[in-house]
């Protein structure tokens, strides 16, 4: 890999490891529609200008019917619930959940594609990602708000079931544009929740936390991460998604103080170590499938 891939995979592992702190520090002082709003108008602003002047935006409103789906599977549904189950989550422990993605994502995919057939080490990976996930609640249950890790199990589907939309139904269209649409549609769809709800105090804290997440870790993280994309391909390019539960675990407890916690030390090397052995392909299907693009599922 070269220079410039390295910065690039160094950077994208902070910057997607970045919004559970954030979200965390924001969903004390705004409601989680509220803060949607301001993430994904924030993104928006920057985004879809740039796609609007790359011409990327009148072809992806004429597949507007899959562009809708994509939206609420992977943006609208996940980040309100992620965002409402971090007010009763540790930052920490929320980023450890999303880690369990390429475990939904294996099995979707193997439902999806019949004619892939499950190699022993998935299986095993499977397995093993259960067991992790089993061992994280089990250890930490009596701290463990179940409502809160319910919506969580949801987030984690939402983000597996987003990418086989996009690769079905949008993958010939520009990713950039795509992303643009999507951010503008939920701030739209989310503009009464501020109406509704608007914040009475904001200190410096919240402020900075919904800045960091509309132009850091939405809009910067998808430019950089398309520049990823085209330095070292997809395939490497999804490897981000193992670190940055690292980086979530590590920034809420140097920061907010948060405990590491029995389940997290025997659930996250067993969760980290299932989603790399599921998400492996066999050789002939991932020289068949070695350019799918499915960005959004890092995020």
């Amino acid at each position: 890999m070269s220079r410039r891939g390295w910065l690039l995979f160094a950077a994208m592992s902070v910057i997607w490891g970045l919004p559970y702190l954030f979200i965390r520090i924001a969903v004390e002082y705004l409601t989680p529609g509220t803060l949607v709003f301001f993430r994904t108008a924030g993104a928006a602003v920057v985004l879809l200008p740039l796609a609007l002047a790359r011409s990327q935006v009148a072809p992806v409103l004429a597949r507007w019917r899959p562009l809708v789906l994509f939206t609420a599977i992977e943006v609208m549904l996940p980040w309100l619930l992620l965002s409402d189950a971090e007010r009763k989550l540790s930052s920490s422990l929320a980023g450890l959940l999303v880690a369990a993605v390429p475990l939904v994502g294996a099995l979707l995919a193997r439902f999806s594609s019949p004619a892939d057939r499950v190699t022993g080490s998935q299986l095993a990976g499977l397995l093993l990602g259960v067991v992790g996930v089993v061992a994280l609640v089990g250890l930490d249950f009596s701290g463990l708000n179940l409502f809160a890790f319910a919506e969580m199990a949801v987030v984690s589907v939402c983000y597996a079931t987003g990418p086989i939309v996009l690769t079905r139904s949008l993958a010939d269209l520009p990713g950039a544009g795509v992303i643009a649409v999507s951010m503008a549609l939920t701030a739209v769809c989310y503009l009464p929740f501020l109406l509704l709800q608007p914040p009475e105090h904001l200190p410096a804290s919240a402020v900075s936390g919904v800045v960091v997440l509309s132009l850091v870790c939405t809009a910067l993280a998808f430019l950089l991460f398309f520049q990823l994309i085209a330095t070292i391909g997809p395939t490497r390019s999804t490897v981000i998604t193992y670190v940055n539960p690292a980086v979530a675990i590590a920034l809420g407890v140097l920061v907010l103080g948060e405990n590491i916690t029995a389940g997290m030390l025997v659930g996250f090397p067993l969760i980290l170590a299932g989603s790399i052995l599921a998400a492996r392909r066999s050789r002939t299907v991932a020289a068949n499938r070695s350019e799918e693009i499915t960005p959004v599922a890092a995020a």
